[in-house]
Order: C-alpha cells, then sequence, then structure tokens
C-alpha cells in the first residue's frame, strides 16, 4: 500500500513536470514548423495539456481498468471546471472575449450532452469508442476551419507574444518534446500502477480512484496554466485552456480507451459522475456565455460557488469510498 502510494506521488509529479516539457517542447516545434498562432493555442495546447489524461486513461485501458480511464476523463473534466476555474475565478475574475471560444461554448454542452447518451444503456463498445473519436475529428476540423478564417483573434495573439517572449531554438523544442514524451509515458504506467493497486488495497471500484486522486493529478497543468494565464490577464487563454481540455477528455480521452478496451460503465457513473459533469457544464456554459447580450464572465462569488460544489463532490466520493 506505501509503496503504491509512493508510486502515484512520484508518478504525478514526473508527469506534471513531464507534460509541461511536452507542452513547451510542442508549441515552439509547431511555431517552427510554420503554424499559425491560434491553432497552436487550439490544438496544440489543447492537446498537450490533455496529454496527461489521454496517455493514463490509453494505458489503464491497455492493462484491464476501464473504470480507471472513464473515471479519470470525466472526473478531469469536473476537477477543470469546478475546482480549475473556480480557483482561478477567485484569484481573478474570468471575462470572456475571444470569438472562438463563445462559438465552442455551445459546442462543449451538446459534446456533455453526447457522453449522456452514450453511456446511457451502461456500456462503451468499440462502435460507441469510434464515434466519439470522428465527432471528435470534426470539431477539430471545424474549429482549425474557423481558425484560420478568423482575423486578429485575442487567443491568437495571446499566443504569438507568448512565443515571442520566450522562444527556444529548434533542436531545444525537439529535446523537450522528446524529453517530455517518454517521461511522460513512464510516469503514466507508474501512476497506473500505483492507482489499481491502491484501488485493490481499500477495495474500492477504479473509477473512484480515478475520479479523485488520478483526475486531481492529471488535471494540475490544467491548474498551472490558467492560473498563470489570468495573472497575465490572458483570460480567454484560462478558458480555453478547460474548454479544449473537457473536449479531448469527453470525446478523444474515452473515445481511445474504449477503442482499446470496451467498457462496462458503472451505474454510479451515470446516476452520480455524469450528472455533476453535465451540471458543470451547464453553469459555465450559462456564466462564460453571458446572458441578454453581456459580456459573459464568471466572477468571484460564482467561482466560490464553483469551488464549493466540487468540494461536496469529493467529499461524497470519499464518504462513499469508506462507507
Amino acid at each position: 500500500m506505501l509503496l503504491a502510494l509512493g508510486a502515484v506521488i512520484v508518478g504525478l509529479i514526473i508527469l506534471v513536470w513531464s507534460a509541461d516539457r511536452f507542452v513547451d517542447g510542442a508549441v515552439s516545434t509547431a511555431s517552427h514548423l510554420g503554424m499559425p498562432p491560434l491553432l497552436i493555442g487550439m490544438v496544440i495546447i489543447g492537446f498537450g495539456t490533455s496529454a496527461p489524461e489521454m496517455v493514463v486513461s490509453a494505458l489503464a485501458a491497455s492493462q484491464g481498468s476501464p473504470g480507471l480511464a472513464l473515471g479519470n476523463a470525466y472526473g478531469s473534466n469536473i476537477t477543470n471546471i469546478a475546482l480549475i476555474l473556480g480557483l482561478t475565478a477567485i484569484l481573478s475574475p474570468i471575462a470572456v472575449h475571444s470569438q472562438v471560444l463563445r462559438k465552442e461554448l455551445p459546442i462543449l454542452a451538446l459534446v456533455t450532452a453526447l457522453s449522456v447518451w452514450v453511456v446511457w444503456n451502461l456500456d462503451i463498445s468499440r462502435f460507441d469508442a469510434i464515434g466519439l473519436l470522428v465527432v471528435f475529428a470534426v470539431i477539430m476540423g471545424w474549429s482549425i476551419w474557423q481558425g484560420m478564417r478568423g482575423k486578429g483573434d485575442m487567443l491568437g495573439g495571446e499566443v504569438d507574444k507568448e512565443l515571442q517572449e520566450h522562444p527556444m531554438p529548434l533542436p531545444k523544442s525537439l529535446m523537450w518534446l522528446t524529453i517530455g514524451l517518454v517521461l511522460l509515458v513512464a510516469s503514466s504506467r507508474l501512476l497506473v500502477w500505483g492507482a489499481v493497486d491502491i484501488a485493490t488495497a481499500l477495495g474500492v471500484s477504479d473509477v473512484i480512484i480515478g475520479l479523485t486522486i488520478v483526475a486531481i493529478g492529471t488535471s494540475l497543468p490544467e491548474l498551472a496554466s490558467s492560473i498563470a494565464a489570468v495573472r497575465k490577464g490572458e483570460h480567454d487563454l484560462a478558458l480555453g485552456n478547460v474548454i479544449g481540455s473537457n473536449l479531448f477528455n469527453t470525446l478523444a480521452v474515452v473515445g481511445i480507451a474504449g477503442v482499446i478496451q470496451p467498457m462496462v460503465v458503472d451505474p454510479d457513473v451515470l446516476s452520480r459522475d455524469v450528472v455533476v459533469m453535465s451540471a458543470l457544464t451547464l453553469s459555465l456554459f450559462v456564466f462564460g456565455y453571458g446572458i441578454r447580450g453581456r459580456q459573459g464572465r464568471i466572477n468571484r462569488i460564482e467561482g466560490s460557488l464553483l469551488v464549493l460544489a466540487y468540494a461536496g463532490y469529493t467529499t461524497y466520493l470519499i464518504y462513499t469510498m469508506f462507507a
């Protein structure tokens, strides 16, 4: 048990560090290859910040722990909205300016509704998983098309500014890209082993471990990047991190894990976790999109409510674990 706990802690530390290096290397490499800043922000950073969830869930599914994969994906979505955006909004209210992000908020709500439909029969087949990946590809294609058509979007400007302030030579970019990816996979294997061992020792479902310890750990890159973005006044980048990450988690992470290993869904996941995820996504849609034409924003009161909701949800999970 202590060895497994140590593996989880060490795995999470290396996972967060390697994900950060992977994102830095990938962003800089994409810039050297001529990718527009807006697409770097939407595609590369979105993929990079979701890389921990993606690798952990894929490895969990391949090692016969699909519950851990599903718990990690949905738990990360809940953590991203309730904890990360909540804490970020308390630090500095989040205003929404980017038209690209405003268009993606309704898409996130529709994708969440799709996830409810997929797990409604308590089973995610390979056909369901492939469908999620197809929807993900369509959304990514639409986002790229929209991004290429848009002129002067603030998100693109923020990424361009960041690239100019922190330039990185191509050889160094490729080095960090490679090191980050290798350590990302290695630390994920260590984390999955420790998490499954803890679940076995405690006699609880691996879904619970995925929803709590693993979800919080794999969401740390989003927390760090969102807080850093808001402190710089780059609100769209903070909100974009969460929107992009949740789209990746719901479609790509669950889709990849489901293709590797079809999942039997625990009834509690549908009645508890999917309901909480849907409610939080709806609140994000209302806060971020704005009402009656006013500029959308997540103020400190709304941020505090999100954090309280996360605390209540996590407390219930812990109670369930030891009850």
